[in-house]
This record gives C-alpha cells, structure tokens and sequence, in this order.
C-alpha cells in the first residue's frame, strides 16, 4: 500500500505514510478497502443513487475493537469521517469524498432472549435481519417500513412504523447502547450509564460516537397481523382524505393507517386499465387481535368505492417488506418531510394538487399515522421532540433518468414550501436531505440546546459531522 492523501476535518488535505496504514489496518479483524480493490465500488455504494462518493479508506468493520481502533485513527490523523450502517440515509452521509468510512455492514448479529424479551443488535443489521430473528419467538420492536433499512440510522433517528402507534418509536424501545466516542473510548450509554449521551443518542443521530450494539426491549406480536391495501381512484382524493382524517380520530393505538399518492404500479391485484394511473392508497396495519382488528379497520374500509381491497391477515414479517418493491436501491432520490398536527383542508388541497403535477411514474408522497404511543412521551424525554405530531408527509421525489434530476427535485422544493404554512415546523431528520442541514435547529426545538452541550463534551472537534449534524457551540453559525 502506498502513502494516501486523505481528505481531513479543515477540508484540507493530509498524508498518511503506508507504513502508519499497514500499522492500523494489521490492528483489525475486517480489511480495510482503498479504490483499487475489487471490493471497493460495491462498499461505497448506498442506497440513493444520486449519491457517488469515492471514500480514501473504507474500513469494514469485524466488531467493536475494529471501530475503537479506526476512530483512534481517524482522530490522530484528523481525518473526514463517514459511518455506515445500512446506508439507507437519504442524504447520503454513510459515505464521503476522500476521507474514512467506517462501515459496519459485516456487523449483522442480532441476539434475541425470549425469556427477558430483549434483544442485542449490532449496527449492520437491517430491519429484515431483526424481524427474521424476532418474530421466530413471536416478537417484535417497532421499527421502520423498508425491511432493507439499517437498523442503526433508523434508530438514532427516532424510527417509526407500522407498530409504533402501540408500542412507541424504536428509540423509546432502547435499553441501552455500547458506544465508541470521539475520543475511541467505547462506552455503556444507559439510564444509569452516560445518561446524557443515552438521551443524546435517542433522535440526536450519529453526532456522538458510533453505536457498536443495540440493547432493545421487545413486544409480544404474531406471527400474524391484519394489514393491506385499500385503493382509490385519484378523482376521489379529497373525500377519501377527508374521510381518513375523521376515521382516525379516535383510533386505537393498534391500529395505524397510512396513506400513499402515487401513479399505480403494476400490482396483481388491480386491473390493468389502473396501471400507471394516479391512485390514493390506504396502507393499513392492526397489531393486535384479529376480529379486534376487522372492528377498528371498518370505518376506514368503508370509505368512498375503492378499485381494491386487499386487507386479510398476512405474517408480520411479510407485511414488513410489503413496500420493499417501492424502494429498492439503485434510484435516484430527494425527498422533503413535514410534521402536521392536523390533515387540514387546504393541506389536502395542496397534497392532491401536487399528484396532479407528478414529474415522474415513481414520485410519491406518503403520509405516515403516528401518534398514539410515541405521542405520550414528554419532548424533552428523548433527543426526538416532535411527540405532538399525528401524521408525517415525506413528499418522495423518485426517478432513473439524471435529466429528470431538477423536474423531480423542484416538485419536491415546490410542494414543501406551499404545505410549510399547514406544518408544524418540527422534520423527522431522517427524512431531510443533505442541503437542508439549515433545519437541524428548527428539527430539534427545545431540544437542540441541549444536544449541542452534549456534542460539546462528547466530540468538541465534530469529529462525526456526517450527519444531520448538531455542531459544537464553538461551530454554531459556522459555514
């Protein structure tokens, strides 16, 4: 290996001898990747195809003394750091130009013990990983909708899906955490443990170390679960969201219903006229007994004259990866979220007004049903403030074709900025791409003082600045 020229933390340049590679990649379980290795261009390539990064270094990691020993590098030689888990973050952060990626994919093991109902998880496990581990004792932790998301990046986010309403955000499932901090001292962030870090952690992002093991608490659910899809015609959009909006309001916390706004894929189930065409689709999910389910699920199934329903009792884990079709990797992405408090009708209004203007077959906007559980949790309990919210536009902007590239991303700018004065003015930062760290203050509320201190004391340099990124108080206003 030769002598490398590594993009460092002032944007600068540095060099690293070979001998001072040779030396740390000899301290390591996993194999560190440089751009002539066959493995390299598969190792740097994420979900979002807009994003094409060439990292100086991609250390695969084999295990936590693999991280502590590539932060302690990192650190010593200054160097851009990016973490991977399941690359699934939308703008892009799992890797960078020039610098280190740590890349925790190898690190896939998920540990269940039935008898507690917890279970350790490591960082490159993906939300397919731990279902398939989970629901072989009927159990399960609330999780995302995409069973090819990296459980790490979901959870330090917040994470929500189809369970969430009854059993809380997947943060709110978090017992503990080994972490390795700025500093490459691995750490037990718990409630009795770091218990600063441990509220960090929970929504604060990848900002203060690299999470080496996930201690999650786990809930009795399946093997089945009553969930499915009921589509409407597009001409019937305002009524059918109206409707929605009051078919929700006194929902039990087993059930959540989401709403998808699309061109129709080529389903089995719908007839070939309604391919491609705009359609309205009720996702729907009840998490507890089945007859229970069919009650709750009624006011929703009745509405309006749906094309299809194809609501029945499916496995869990099959429901989990229901959307996986929807979002493969490989497409290029922008998307832009809101939290509302309220569907209100001019909301509506600008919602279907924007199908209308669809630039691509592929483009999106989902409406995610939250609340219940996770919305009884105090704001300043977690990092994750936006316990208020009831519902989550992420407005999906999805195409092939570099051409469509600012059709598709100003569709996404435009209906963003006409829904702003419906919202609530908190983002789920999952959901936010990179040229809007500008909104991580306002993402965070009350609770971005905090985590700056936090930041402050656990990584003063910024060192992990890959990310949603919460500066340190000495970088706040920095460009």
């Amino acid at each position: 290996m030769n002598d490398m020229c590594l993009t460092n933390l002032q944007s600068g340049i540095t060099m690293v001898s070979a001998a001072a590679i040779e030396a740390f990649t000899a301290r390591l379980r996993g194999r560190v990747l440089v751009a002539t290795d066959a493995a390299y261009d598969e190792a740097r390539t994420i979900w979002n195809g807009m994003i094409d990064r060439r990292p100086g270094l991609i250390v695969q990691c084999a295990g936590a003394a693999d991280v502590v020993n590539a932060v302690r590098f990192a650190a010593e030689n200054q160097l851009l750091v990016a973490v991977r888990g399941g690359g699934h973050n939308i703008a892009g952060n799992a890797v960078c130009d020039g610098g280190m990626v740590i890349d925790l994919t190898p690190m896939k093991s998920v540990r269940v013990d039935a008898t507690t109902k917890t279970a350790w998880v490591e960082p490159g496990a993906t939300l397919a990983d731990l279902d398939m581990e989970t629901q072989a004792f009927r159990l399960a932790l609330p999780t995302g909708i995409n069973s090819t998301t990296g459980i790490a990046g979901l959870t330090l986010g917040g994470g929500f899906g189809w369970i969430t309403r009854k059993f809380g955000l997947t943060i709110d499932n978090l017992l503990s955490a080994d972490v390795v901090t700025a500093n490459g001292e691995l750490v037990r962030a718990s409630p009795t443990e770091h218990r600063d870090l441990f509220w960090a952690i929970r929504g604060g992002g990848g900002n203060f170390g690299v999470v080496t093991a996930f201690e999650f608490r786990l809930h009795e659910l399946g093997p089945e679960v009553l969930s499915g899809l009921v589509i409407h015609p597009f001409a019937e959009a305002e009524s059918v969201l109206q409707q929605y909006r009051q078919a929700l309001e006194n929902a039990p916390d087993e059930l959540t219903c989401w709403v998808v706004m699309r061109q129709a894929p080529p389903l089995p189930f719908l007839p070939t006229e309604w391919h491609g065409k705009e359609v309205v689709v009720l996702a729907m999910c009840y998490c507890g007994d089945l007859e229970a389910g069919e009650k709750a699920m009624a006011g929703l199934r009745a509405i309006g004259n749906p094309i299809a329903d194809v609501v029945s009792p499916h496995p869990f884990v099959g429901w989990q990866q229901a959307f996986d079709p929807l979002l493969a990797p490989g497409a290029r992405n922008y998307w832009k979220s809101h939290d509302f408090m309220e569907l209100s009708d001019q909301a509506i209004e600008i919602l279907t007004e924007s199908i209308r203007q669809l630039p691509g077959q592929e483009c999106e906007i989902f409406i995610a049903h939250v609340g219940g559980a996770a919305g009884r949790v105090a704001p300043e309990e977690t990092a994750f403030p936006q316990r208020n919210s009831h519902f989550v536009m992420n407005v999906h902007g999805r195409w092939r074709d570099p051409a469509m590239d600012q059709a598709c991303i100003d569709w996404a700018r435009h209906l963003f900025e006409a829904a702003k004065p419906h919202a609530a003015g908190t983002a789920y930062v999952n959901f936010m791409p990179e040229d809007e760290m500008d909104r991580v203050e306002a993402a965070y509320g009350a609770n971005y003082g905090r985590l700056v201190e936090i930041k402050r004391h656990y990584d003063p340099l910024n060192l992990f600045r890959m990310n949603q990124n919460v500066r340190p108080i000495e970088e706040r206003g920095a460009a």
